[in-house]
C-alpha cells in the first residue's frame, strides 16, 4: 500500500463547494497533486488553479490527458450540463460525475416535476407554463402561498415565495420578460426542509447523511428564498425510517427508471425534501452534487477516503467495495456570510482557528487582502461532538470575520443549546 502511486486529481468548479473539496483532498496521503479549473483565489492556497472555464469541456479533456490526471471530479453544474462525464468517458478518462442526460431531472426543474409525477413520488402540486397568460390563469385558482420559479437556476434570482396572487403575477411577468421558456408554479409546503445525500454508481446506492436546510435569507425564514444559506448535519429530525423509505421509494425508483433508459446516474445525488407536520415527506427537487452551503458540513463527517470512494463508483466496483459509508459521530453546522456590495475588505480570517472557511467568488487585491463579491461571500463550518458545541464555535468564529455590509442568519439550529 505504501508503494502505491499517488494520484493527481482535477476538480471542476469555482465556488465554495470546490474549495471545500480541495481542502478535503489536500488532507489525504494518497494525493500527489490537486488541480482546480477554473478555481478561485482561495482554492489557490491548496491547489493549482487552471485557467479553463467549466463549459470548455474539450480544453479540460486536453488538460487531463496531457497532465495524466487520475480522476476528475465535476461538481460544477455548468460542466455537468455540458456533458463532461460523457465526453471524458468516451475518451477513456476516469470521472466522478453524472452525464447530462442522466442528471437532467436534477438540473431542469420542470423536467424534474414531470419525472416525479410519472414515478408517483410525492411532490407539491405544480403547473408548468410556456405562456404568460396560462400561468396567470393558473394563479387565479391557486392555493397560496406558491413558489414561482424558472426552469433552471439563475444566480439565485430564479425563485420567489409569493403569498398573494398579485405578487406571483408580477414575478411570472418578470420571468417571461427575461425570455424564460418555461415557468414553474408549485404550492409552498410548510415543514422542516432537509436534503438527503446519497452516493451511487447508477445501480448501487448508499445514503450519506441528511442535512437540515436553511433557505430563506433572514431569520425566522424571512426574506428571499435562496438555494441555501445554512445547514447542519446529521439532521436529528430525520429518522432512519424516513431515510430508508426515501432510499427505497425515491432513490431506487429513480435509479431503476434511469437504468431502464440505459442512462445510469453516477455521482452524488441530493434529494431536497420537506418533512410535513403529519410526519410524511414531500420531494421538492434534486441536486447533482453537494451544495455550496452544506458541502463542507457533509465532508467534515465522511470518514471514507473520497478518492477511493469516488474511484470505486467510476470504475464499477462500488457495490463490491462498500456496504455502508463510514461517518464520524460528530455534528457539523454551516452558515453563509453574504455581502451587500462588492469590493469590501474582509478582515479577521486569520483569527478563525476552529472553523473551516470556504470562499465563493472572493478575490485578493494587490495587498493580498480578500475582497467581497456582492452576495454570498463565505461559508463558515464548525464541527464538534455535539451540535450545541458546534453552533457555539460557529458563531464565535463568525464574529471574528468583519467587513462592511456583512449579513448572515443568526438562527441556524437555534434549538441547539
Amino acid at each position: 500500500m505504501q508503494n502505491e502511486k499517488k494520484k493527481k486529481i482535477l476538480i471542476v468548479g469555482s465556488s465554495a463547494k470546490e474549495h471545500a473539496l480541495a481542502i478535503k483532498f489536500s488532507q489525504y496521503d494518497n494525493i500527489e497533486k490537486i488541480f482546480a479549473a477554473p478555481g478561485n483565489d482561495a482554492i489557490k492556497e491548496v491547489a493549482e488553479v487552471v485557467d479553463i472555464r467549466e463549459e470548455n469541456i474539450e480544453e479540460l479533456l486536453k488538460f487531463v490527458i496531457e497532465n495524466e490526471i487520475d480522476l476528475t471530479i465535476a461538481s460544477s453544474e455548468t460542466a455537468i450540463k455540458n456533458d463532461i462525464a460523457e465526453v471524458f468517458q468516451a475518451n477513456g478518462q476516469m470521472i466522478f460525475a453524472p452525464s447530462a442526460q442522466s442528471s437532467k431531472f436534477a438540473i431542469n426543474k420542470a423536467f424534474c416535476k414531470k419525472f416525479l409525477y410519472k414515478l408517483h413520488i410525492p411532490t407539491p402540486r405544480f403547473g408548468i407554463f410556456e405562456k404568460q397568460q396560462a400561468a396567470c390563469d393558473y394563479l387565479s385558482d391557486a392555493n397560496f402561498p406558491v413558489v414561482v420559479r424558472s426552469e433552471e437556476t439563475i444566480n439565485g434570482k430564479d425563485r420567489l415565495v409569493c403569498p398573494k396572487q398579485n405578487i406571483a403575477q408580477i414575478f411570472v411577468e418578470d420571468l417571461f420578460a427575461r425570455d424564460e421558456k418555461k415557468v414553474l408554479i408549485e404550492e409552498y409546503v410548510y415543514g422542516h426542509e432537509f436534503t438527503l445525500y446519497v452516493i451511487t454508481d447508477g445501480y448501487h446506492a448508499l445514503p450519506l447523511s441528511a442535512a437540515a436546510n436553511y433557505k430563506f435569507l433572514s431569520e425566522g425564514d424571512g426574506g428571499l428564498l435562496t438555494d441555501g444559506i445554512g445547514a447542519f448535519a446529521p439532521d436529528y429530525k430525520i429518522s432512519n425510517e424516513i431515510i430508508d423509505h426515501i432510499m427505497k421509494n425515491v432513490v431506487m425508483n429513480i435509479l431503476n427508471a434511469l437504468e431502464r433508459q440505459q442512462i445510469a446516474y453516477l455521482g452524488i445525488l441530493g434529494i431536497d425534501c420537506v418533512l410535513k407536520n403529519d410526519g410524511k415527506y414531500s420531494v421538492l427537487e434534486f441536486k447533482p452534487f453537494f451544495q455550496d452551503h452544506d458541502c463542507a458540513c457533509m465532508l467534515e463527517l465522511i470518514e471514507e477516503n473520497l478518492y477511493t470512494l469516488f474511484e470505486a463508483c467510476a470504475v464499477g466496483s462500488f457495490a463490491d467495495d462498500y456496504e455502508h459509508i463510514a461517518f464520524s459521530d460528530n455534528s457539523a453546522i454551516s452558515c453563509v456570510i453574504s455581502s451587500q456590495s462588492e469590493g469590501k475588505i474582509i478582515s479577521g480570517l486569520d483569527m478563525v482557528e476552529s472553523s473551516q472557511i470556504n470562499h465563493f467568488n472572493t478575490h485578493k487585491n494587490t495587498y493580498l487582502e480578500y475582497e467581497t463579491p456582492k452576495g454570498k461571500a463565505l461559508t463558515v463550518t464548525a464541527c464538534a461532538r455535539t451540535l450545541s458545541r458546534a453552533k457555539k464555535k460557529l458563531y464565535d468564529d463568525i464574529e471574528q470575520i468583519t467587513f462592511d455590509g456583512k449579513k448572515y442568519r443568526k438562527d441556524i439550529c437555534a434549538e441547539a443549546n
